[in-house]
């Protein structure tokens, strides 16, 4: 049942925001937030899972096909050749018949399967640990918690929560269906004790949201209404101390939103007070399939942002090996 009134999100956003707060856990200067989770041991104990060597990518495809159609200014990936097979080796003036090809991408950082980084969201002006949002990210980018600050973190131990396969129907959850902690802890026992979700873990939730995209055409993936988490989740989030979490939606969390007058809550509590970084546009079907068959739903994940400097956003080929 929720615990908050749909008619006023400010006064629930600020107490989820005051329970889950993180500022000051890990010192002043942090920048890290719940990354600050995963340790040296637990890179250990995420890697001694790769048994098989099996390794899936979790990334969509970066091309002009991909879900964006312009929201907020963001559009599918541009890819142009600046060279190719058709210039001969004498147009490029090199010796000996030496030739080649080169090309350049233009793109929203979150254009497509990407991390939110700490300093994406803000509440009222206030970004993680307490930081004035203003000084915090500038026309320069972002000055104190870039992308590529941690762009050696995201890697540890996987967990693959199938909430659509466990909950839903024929492997999917319709648009506006909220996951509740309910939701996750039922999936948790469908799956068995390697899916136990605890400290320092990249938690991957599958909806079936980007394989009803692929059948039916993207629509309003990007955007739209959707299956995702619900705002009770956050004190799971919190309480459970994962160090990330991803999802196969567009905005991580159920839209519409579950308030009469709201833009996406949850974010506005995780990322500028819990300090959890969110990933979104993941893709799961190849390791969902797979994690099926063999019924181990736990794996290491390398999920490193691509550094671009002062980013609060970027591209992710993630890797989980079995």
């Amino acid at each position: 049942m929720e615990s908050w009134d749909r008619a006023d999100p400010e006064a629930a956003i600020a107490a989820a925001a005051a329970r889950c707060s993180n500022w000051n856990r890990w010192g002043p200067d942090d920048v890290r937030g719940t990354l600050n989770f995963i340790d040296e041991a637990a890179r250990r104990a995420g890697a001694a899972l790769v048994r098989r060597g099996a390794c899936f990518s979790l990334a969509q495809r970066f091309d002009a096909d991909g879900p964006q159609k312009g929201a907020f200014r963001r559009n599918n990936p541009v890819h142009v050749m600046l060279a190719s097979g058709l210039d001969s080796a004498e147009s490029q003036g090199f010796p000996h018949g030496f030739s080649g090809a080169d090309d350049v991408v233009f793109t929203p950082l979150q254009a497509c399967t990407q991390w939110d980084g700490l300093g994406h969201i803000f509440d009222h002006g206030t970004a993680w640990n307490g930081r004035p949002a203003a000084q915090t990210v500038t026309s320069q980018g972002d000055l104190v918690t870039g992308i590529e600050r941690v762009a050696a973190d995201f890697a540890g131990r996987g967990v693959l929560l199938d909430v659509a396969t466990a909950i839903g129907e024929d492997g999917e959850l319709p648009d506006g269906f909220a996951i509740t902690p309910d939701h996750l802890a039922a999936t948790m026992a469908a799956q068995g004790a390697g899916a136990v979700v605890g400290r320092g873990d990249i938690l991957c939730v599958r909806t079936g949201a980007l394989a009803r995209a692929r059948r039916d055409g993207w629509g309003d993936y990007a955007g739209g209404p959707a299956p995702g988490l619900s705002f009770g989740c956050a004190d799971w989030l919190h309480d459970t101390e994962i160090a990330a979490i991803a999802t196969d939606t567009w905005g991580f969390e159920v839209r519409p939103n579950e308030f009469d007058d709201a833009f996406q809550p949850l974010h506005q509590v995780v990322i500028p007070h819990m300090g959890l970084s969110i990933g979104e546009m993941w893709d799961f079907e190849e390791l969902a399939a797979d994690c099926a068959d063999d019924g181990r739903y736990e794996f290491f994940v390398a999920a490193a942002p691509i550094p671009f400097t002062g980013a609060v956003g970027a591209p992710v080929n993630p890797l989980a090996l079995k």
